[in-house]
């Protein structure tokens, strides 16, 4: 009789771990878009800066025609952190700008591009730039992006931007790139 319990016992330690082992692990999940905010009150006029002190107009221009470039160019690659797929703070601008572009053109239909860089399986990779590439539709889906105009696919790190093994050219290989598609 008390071989029998013990069995059962074992039995079921044995089926409890087997189960609990094969449950999904937490979710990582990305923080929300932030909201639009009211435009900040323009800034009280300055006083005339003496002419060696003001800055030339041609660095403006420049900036005016790179933003010009970027908007026609289309969405912007956003990167993330090593092993991480939640939108970084630094990318949340480029995906406002993403989101915004999208919103400017509404026949166009997107697919996000997940990648990585070279460490890790090839498996491994290929669900990390998956989840990576979820993570940037669920920012734009928050955004009013309709799901339906994005696609999604992980290349993992079969598309390296960079071959160098340094974390410079790592950085580089860990991104989302965002392609027009029909």
């Amino acid at each position: 009789m008390k071989n029998r319990s013990a069995l059962y016992l074992v039995f079921i330690l044995s089926f409890s771990m087997l189960a609990l082992w094969g449950c999904p692990k937490k979710a990582e999940v990305t923080a929300a878009p932030e909201q639009k905010e009211a435009p900040a009150p323009a800034p009280a006029p300055q006083e005339e800066a003496k002419p060696e002190v003001a800055p030339a107009p041609a660095p403006a221009k420049e900036e005016v025609k790179e933003g010009a470039a970027a908007a026609v160019e289309g969405p912007q690659p956003v990167y993330f952190d090593f092993d991480k797929s939640f939108i970084r703070d630094d990318a949340k601008p480029v995906m406002k700008a993403n989101a915004e572009w999208l919103k400017a053109h509404p026949k166009v239909k997107i697919r996000i591009e997940g990648n990585c860089d070279e460490r890790g399986t090839k498996e491994y990779n290929q669900a990390l730039g998956q989840r990576r590439a979820a993570s940037a539709k669920k920012y734009l889906t928050d955004m009013g992006i309709a799901a339906s105009r994005i696609s999604l696919i992980s290349y993992g790190k079969e598309k390296p931007i960079c071959t160098e093994s340094n974390e410079t050219c790592w950085q580089k290989n860990r991104r989302d790139d965002f392609v027009v598609s029909d």
